[in-house]
C-alpha cells in the first residue's frame, strides 16, 4: 500500500492519500467488510427462524383467541415483541453492514394505561411493518444462506485442492476428486493440469463470492431500511416538530430582544425626558433661561428616542417592505451598509409576506456581517425566482473564512431558513471571495 501526501484545498494542511497496490477484486475476499457481511448472512438464518416462529405463533394465537377478551392483548403483545426484534435487527445491520437507519416513530399514546398501550401498538404502522419483515425475511435469509455458504465452501475447497487432493488415494481409495462416474467410466481430477484448472475455478469462485454476498446483503439493507426504519412521513413529522421548536425559540428570542431594546433604549430615554421636563416646569418661574435650556435638551432627547423607535420598528418589519416590496427594502438596507452594494431584484411578482420578510432579514443580516467582519470593498445582492423557489445570493470580495459552525450568526440564520424548508449554502474560502446562497420556498402573495 503506497502513501502520497497532498494538500487539503483551502486549508493548507497536508492530508494522507492511501493507494492500494492490490486491486479491489483481489482484496475483497480478505477485507473486513466481506467477512462482516458474510457473518450477517450466517446469523440471518437462525434469527429469521426465531422471528418467523415468534410472529406466526403469536399472531395465530391472538387470532384464535379473538373470540375471547384475551385475543386483542395477545395480538398486541405479539406486535410489541416484533418491534423489539426489529430493534435487534437494526442494531445488527448497523454493526455488521454499517447501515445507518434511524429508529421508527415511537408509540403515540394520548392516555396512560394498558388499554391505551394496546390501542397505540395496534394503530402503529411500525408494528405491522415489523411483522411483515418477520414473515418475509425468512425465505430470503434461507436463500442468502444457501448461496453464500455454497459459494464460500466450494470456492475455498477448489482453490486449495492442490493441497489436499492426496487425501483421496491415501484414505478414500480413488485417484482424486471424482468429476463423473457410472458403472463403466470414472473421471477423476488427478493429473497436474486438471488440478491446476480446479484451483483456477476455485479462485474465480473465491473472488466472485464477496461481490455475490454484497449483492445479497444489499437486499437486506433495502428491507431493513424500508420496513424497520422510519417512514418518509414520520421523518417529515419529526423534522416539522424540530422546525416548529426552532421557530418558537426564535420568536421568543426576538420578543426578548425587543423588550430589552425598549427597556434599555427608548423607555430609559422617555423616563429621563419626563424627569427633565418636571425639573424644567419647576424652574419655569424661578429661572426661565435654565428652564428653556432644559426644554431644548429634552427636545433633543425626544428626537433620539423617536429615532430609536424607528430603528426598532424597522427591525421588526420595515414599512418600506410592506409598501414597496423587496427591491426598495433591500436597496434601503444596502444604502446603510459600510461598503458599496449593488442590488438586483428580478421577481415576476411579490412573494407571500412571511417569505418576503424572511428574505429581507436574511439579506439584512448578511450585509451586517459584511460590514462587521469581511473587510470587503464591494458587495452584490441578487434576488430571483427559479420555479417554486426564491433564490438569494450575497457576494463580497472580503477576506473569506466564513462558515456555518456552532455558535455563529450564520448558524442561527441557517436554522431559521430550515424552519421554512429553506437552505443556506456558504462558499467562503480563506482569502475570499465569499458567496452565500439562500433558497426559500416560493409562495405567492395572497390578496
Amino acid at each position: 500500500m503506497a502513501t502520497d501526501y497532498g494538500y487539503d484545498s483551502g486549508l493548507g494542511f497536508p492530508e494522507t492519500v492511501r493507494r492500494h497496490r492490490v486491486p479491489a477484486g483481489l482484496r475483497a475476499p480478505f477485507e473486513g467488510r466481506t467477512w462482516r457481511e458474510f457473518g450477517y448472512v450466517l446469523l440471518s438464518l437462525p434469527i429469521s427462524v426465531l422471528m418467523f416462529t415468534y410472529a406466526i405463533t403469536m399472531i395465530s394465537l391472538g387470532a384464535g383467541l379473538l373470540v375471547t377478551f384475551l385475543g386483542i392483548p395477545v395480538f398486541a403483545a405479539g406486535l410489541a415483541g416484533c418491534r423489539g426484534l426489529g430493534a435487534l435487527e437494526r442494531a445488527r445491520a448497523r454493526g455488521l453492514l454499517g447501515l445507518e437507519v434511524g429508529d421508527p416513530e415511537p408509540l403515540r399514546m394520548r392516555k396512560s394505561g394498558f388499554m391505551a398501550w394496546i390501542g397505540a401498538v395496534l394503530k402503529s404502522g411500525t408494528s405491522w411493518r415489523t411483522l411483515l419483515y418477520s414473515v418475509l425475511h425468512l425465505p430470503w435469509a434461507l436463500f442468502s444462506f444457501v448461496v453464500s455458504v455454497n459459494f464460500w465452501v466450494y470456492g475455498w475447497a477448489l482453490l486449495t485442492y492442490p493441497l489436499w487432493f492426496w487425501v483421496f488415494p491415501a484414505y478414500v481409495g480413488q485417484d482424486g476428486l471424482q468429476l463423473y462416474g457410472d458403472e463403466t467410466h470414472h473421471i477423476y481430477l488427478d493429473n497436474p493440469f486438471e488440478i491446476g484448472v480446479t484451483a483456477l475455478v476455485g479462485l474465480l469462485f473465491t473472488l466472485a463470492t464477496p461481490w455475490i454476498v454484497r449483492a445479497l446483503t444489499t437486499v437486506d439493507r433495502v428491507m431493513v431500511h424500508g420496513l424497520l426504519g422510519p417512514t418518509r412521513l414520520s421523518a417529515r413529522v419529526v423534522e416539522l416538530e424540530s422546525d416548529r421548536g426552532v421557530v418558537v425559540d426564535t420568536a421568543a428570542a426576538d420578543l426578548r430582544r425587543i423588550e430589552r431594546d425598549l427597556h434599555d433604549g427608548a423607555q430609559a430615554r422617555l423616563v429621563a425626558l419626563a424627569m427633565d421636563l418636571g425639573l424644567a416646569k419647576e424652574k419655569l418661574t424661578e429661572d426661565p433661561a435654565a428652564a428653556a435650556r432644559m426644554v431644548d435638551e429634552a427636545h433633543g432627547e425626544v428626537k433620539t428616542a423617536l429615532q430609536e423607535l424607528r430603528d426598532l420598528a424597522r427591525g421588526i418589519h420595515p414599512a418600506v417592505l410592506t409598501d414597496r416590496g423587496l427591491d426598495a427594502a433591500l436597496s434601503a438596507v444596502a444604502s446603510r451598509c459600510t461598503v458599496p452594494v449593488q442590488v438586483e431584484v428580478d421577481l415576476p411578482a411579490r412573494p407571500a409576506p412571511a417569505i418576503e420578510g424572511i428574505a429581507y432579514f436574511t439579506v439584512s443580516e448578511l450585509l451586517q456581517n459584511i460590514s462587521k467582519h469581511s473587510r470587503a470593498t464591494f458587495a452584490a445582492v441578487d434576488v430571483w425566482r427559479v420555479e417554486n423557489r426564491l433564490m438569494l445570493q450575497v457576494v463580497d470580495n472580503g477576506v473569506g473564512g466564513a462558515e456555518v459552525s456552532s455558535g455563529t450568526g450564520l448558524t442561527g440564520l441557517a436554522e431559521r431558513l430550515d424552519a421554512v424548508d429553506g437552505i443556506l449554502v456558504v462558499d467562503s474560502p480563506v482569502g475570499g471571495p465569499t458567496r452565500v446562497t439562500a433558497e426559500l420556498p416560493w409562495r405567492s402573495e395572497r390578496v
